[in-house]
C-alpha cells in the first residue's frame, strides 16, 4: 500500500488536517475497505504531528464511521463503502459555494431551533447560555477562546429544543462552520464588530428567556446574517431575505470601516 501522505501546516486544527487527508486516502482508493491503517507513532512521523493529534483524528474518523478500532489490533477502514454516518468534507469547504451551502443549511437549522428553544428551555439551559456568553465576553472577539464559547451558546439553544438529533446535527455543522472560519482567517475583527456579535446572541438569550417564539426566531436570523456578512458571504445568497436591515446597516458600516483600517 503505497499512501500520499504530507506533512499538514500548522493550526488550531491538525486533527482535523490529519483526519481530512487520511479520508482523502480511502476516498481516492489508496486505502480499502478493510485495509489497517499505519500505527499512531508511523503516523505521527509522517504528519510531523504529536500522536496525541492523531488520536483525536483517528476518533473523528471513527465517528464519522469511516474506520474502526480494536485496542492492541489498530484501526481499519470499514468494510462498508457506503459509511451512514453524515460527513462534511474539510477541503470542500475551503471552497466559497460549499461554504456558503452549510452555511444556509446551519440557518435553517438554527432558526427553527430558537423557536423550539424558546418554547422548551428550563432554568438550567439558561444558565448555560448566560455561561456561554460570559466566556464571549472575557474572550478576545475571533479568538479561538471566542468561537469556542460562541460554538457552547448555540450548542446550548440545540439543547433547549430537548430534540437529540436536531441537537446533535446543529452541533455537527456549527462545528464544520467553525473549523473554516479558523481556517481561513477571515472574520472581521474590531470593537465595533465585537459589540454588534455579543448584542446579537444577548437578543436571541432575551428572547429564549421570555419564551417569545416569534423574537427569537427573529434574533436568530438576524444574528446569522450577521455573521454571514462578517466572514465575507456579503452578497446576499447566505444572508436571510427577513434579516433586519437597519442593523445590518450598522454591519456594514463596521466592516466598511475595519477594512479602511
Amino acid at each position: 500500500m503505497t499512501l500520499k501522505l504530507d506533512k499538514v501546516n500548522r493550526g488550531p486544527h491538525l486533527s482535523t488536517l490529519v483526519a481530512s487527508s487520511i479520508s482523502r486516502e480511502i476516498a481516492q482508493g489508496r486505502l480499502k475497505p478493510g485495509d489497517q491503517l499505519p500505527t499512531e507513532q508511523a503516523l505521527a512521523t509522517t504528519f510531523g504531528v504529536s500522536r496525541n493529534v492523531v488520536r483525536e483524528a483517528i476518533a473523528r474518523l471513527r465517528s464519522e464511521g469511516r474506520i474502526w478500532s480494536q485496542q492492541g489490533r489498530g484501526a481499519f477502514v470499514v468494510e462498508s463503502n457506503n459509511p451512514t454516518v453524515l460527513t462534511i468534507d474539510y477541503e470542500a469547504l475551503q471552497r466559497a459555494d460549499s461554504f456558503r451551502n452549510l452555511f444556509e443549511l446551519r440557518g435553517i437549522l438554527e432558526v427553527q431551533a430558537a423557536a423550539f428553544a424558546a418554547k422548551r428551555r428550563t432554568e438550567a439551559d439558561l444558565t448555560a447560555m448566560g455561561d456561554a456568553l460570559a466566556g464571549m465576553r472575557a474572550a478576545p472577539y475571533g479568538s479561538v477562546a471566542w468561537l469556542r464559547s460562541d460554538l457552547e451558546f448555540h450548542r446550548t439553544v440545540a439543547e433547549a429544543t430537548r430534540n437529540s438529533y436536531m441537537g446533535q446535527f446543529l452541533v455537527f455543522v456549527s462545528e464544520r462552520v467553525r473549523e473554516s472560519i479558523l481556517a481561513a482567517g477571515n472574520q472581521q475583527k474590531s470593537d465595533d464588530m465585537a459589540r454588534i456579535t455579543l448584542g446579537e446572541h444577548e437578543r436571541i438569550l432575551a428572547a429564549i428567556r421570555a419564551g417569545d417564539v416569534q423574537e427569537a426566531q427573529e434574533a436568530m436570523r438576524d444574528h446569522l446574517a450577521g455573521a454571514a456578512l462578517r466572514v465575507g458571504l456579503d452578497d446576499g445568497e447566505a444572508v436571510a431575505e427577513t434579516a433586519s436591515p437597519v442593523r445590518h446597516t450598522r454591519l456594514r458600516k463596521a466592516i466598511r470601516k475595519q477594512a479602511a483600517g
